[in-house]
């Protein structure tokens, strides 16, 4: 069955379960059990996924990205964090919707686990769908704290292959801290052609514009030093790492990187994935950066996307590339129709787009010449919001039905190398909060004057994206992240307050903007 008649007669039906056959060992194990224990051992590793890179960061389990976890619906995780790497740290747990005392964030939910102490974390896993799990202590999560999770819906479509990629950057940890203050020299990074790339050349400000022409100077391979670094209000001071590179003219708060890698790796040192013809494939992304938007495209393919931040669209759409602001997570399904080699590979125009690759292969093509897909967006369907939720035009009455809070936000910073991010013209912690009980339907709109997209991120709920750009949304989407237009761009949001109580943070995925102040809360009273 064509690939695109099969999500739309699955989806409509509710049927297929994922075997048990495609569980990694752990879930095998515990797939008849009512708890899933982990353990999850953060310490300092070196990450080295191509000759000549070393990074010196962290790592769970001795892996970069951490193990993945998989259980299905309604288990109990268990997950036991041992810290040992020598500074307090934490595991939020993206996507989840648990106890506010599970959410892993330092001074906010919990006290972070002290180095060489132990903190388990206990909740039921829903909702289900693509999650992941990262340190809520700065700049840990940029330097390796991270994994996916998955959860897995009873209701699934089958797959007969499953691929999870993480797409991953390994930050020059001086550019990076440069960014944060607002003093970066580094260049922005993706496709010449992207809505972001555009920049007004004279005064080197992101605008409207066209880079075609424009060269994008590669960035060196460093080898790992090490800084000291303040706590700045996340634990006391302590030996951080840091990776040397040249530093090049940019925006301010660009982040240099010494690699950028999907599943630990580097093209062509990836592991490659057999599919043989016929097979229906179910690809699992992730933009584990800190800071980069991805455009990924499987070279040769159209993808059907089905699900997005894990869950389920309210109709597939067909697309030729996937946008993935930082902590944005898609499910897209091809079909192999023909025997051959492909590179599903996050485009850019930058001489390190080259590895941020995996190797899609049918039986003896192993050693093939790969379709590597284009650099440029040009003529390519890329996935968009209004697209997926069928946007029409709001007029003046955009969001039918009654709000018990309703909550405007404006995102400002990045100007004049000051280094702050702000909501509402305020920094974190002293920024506007929106209160709510249980039960209210809350109404959350953003509008960004700055001119950079902030992926804006609701920890503890699934919200319904309900306008993009001053579009309503006929199908809202369900979403935990989602990029707010930059240059006066907005955003809605809509929810009920039906978490449970606590202080939920809301805030910028961008670490660098996070880091500099572009965070608040949604607090339950």
């Amino acid at each position: 069955m064509h690939r695109r008649a099969f999500l739309q007669s699955t989806a409509a039906a509710g049927l297929g379960l994922i075997s048990a056959a495609v569980l990694p060992p752990l879930a095998v194990r515990a797939a008849e059990s009512d708890i899933v224990d982990v353990t999850l051992e953060a310490k300092p590793y070196l990450f080295a996924p191509l000759a000549g890179v070393k990074f010196r960061g962290f790592a769970y389990n001795g892996q970069m990205p951490g193990p993945l976890i998989r259980l299905r619906q309604g288990q109990t995780l268990r997950a036991r964090l041992v810290n040992r790497t020598g500074n307090p740290s934490t595991i939020h747990w993206h996507g989840m919707i648990l106890p506010n005392d599970m959410d892993g964030v330092e001074g906010v939910t919990q006290q972070a686990v002290p180095s060489g102490a132990d903190f388990t974390y206990s909740f039921k896993a829903e909702p289900a769908g693509l999650r992941w799990y990262h340190s809520h202590v700065m700049p840990q999560e940029a330097l390796g704290l991270f994994g996916p999770l998955i959860v897995d819906d009873p209701k699934d479509e089958h797959a007969d292959v499953e691929l999870v990629a993480v797409l991953h950057d390994a930050p020059d940890m001086r550019s990076f801290m440069a960014a944060v203050k607002g003093q970066s020299n580094a260049p922005m990074i993706g496709p010449k052609d992207a809505p972001e790339m555009a920049m007004e050349m004279g005064g080197m400000h992101r605008g409207h514009g066209d880079m075609s022409g424009m060269k994008m100077p590669g960035m060196s391979q460093g080898d790992g030093m090490k800084m000291t670094m303040a706590g700045g209000g996340h634990g006391k001071a302590g030996a951080m790492p840091m990776i040397a590179g040249p530093m090049m003219q940019g925006m301010g708060d660009e982040v240099a990187f010494v690699a950028r890698a999907i599943n630990g790796a580097c093209y062509p040192h990836g592991k490659p994935t057999l599919v043989k013809v016929g097979q229906l494939v179910r690809l699992r992304l992730l933009n584990a950066s800190p800071s980069v938007t991805h455009y990924v495209r499987l070279a040769g393919h159209k993808l059907t996307v089905s699900h997005s931040d894990g869950n389920r669209l309210p109709a597939t759409v067909e697309v030729d590339v996937l946008r993935l602001g930082p902590a944005e997570r898609y499910d897209a399904w091809f079909q192999v129709g023909r025997p051959g080699a492909w590179l599903l590979q996050a485009i850019a125009s930058d001489r390190m787009a080259a590895g941020q690759a995996l190797l899609l292969h049918t039986p003896g093509m192993a050693r093939a010449k790969p379709m590597v897909p284009p650099p440029l967006l040009h003529g390519a369907e890329v996935f968009s919001y209004a697209r997926a939720g069928d946007a029409i035009e709001a007029g003046n009455a955009p969001f039918p039905g009654h709000f018990d809070v309703r909550q405007d936000f404006v995102l400002s910073g990045g100007e004049g190398g000051g280094g702050a991010w702000m909501i509402n013209g305020k920094v974190w912690p002293d920024t506007p909060k929106v209160h709510a009980r249980r039960g209210d339907r809350v109404l959350i709109r953003f509008r960004n004057d700055s001119d950079m997209e902030h992926p804006m991120h609701l920890h503890g709920h699934v919200f319904d994206l309900v306008e993009i750009g001053g579009k309503v949304l006929k199908n809202p989407l369900p979403k935990d992240t989602v990029l707010v237009p930059k240059g006066g761009g907005t955003a809605s949001w809509a929810f009920t307050a039906n978490s449970p109580p606590g202080r939920w943070l809301l805030h910028c995925h961008n670490s660098v903007h996070m880091m500099a102040g572009m965070m608040t809360e949604v607090d339950y009273a």
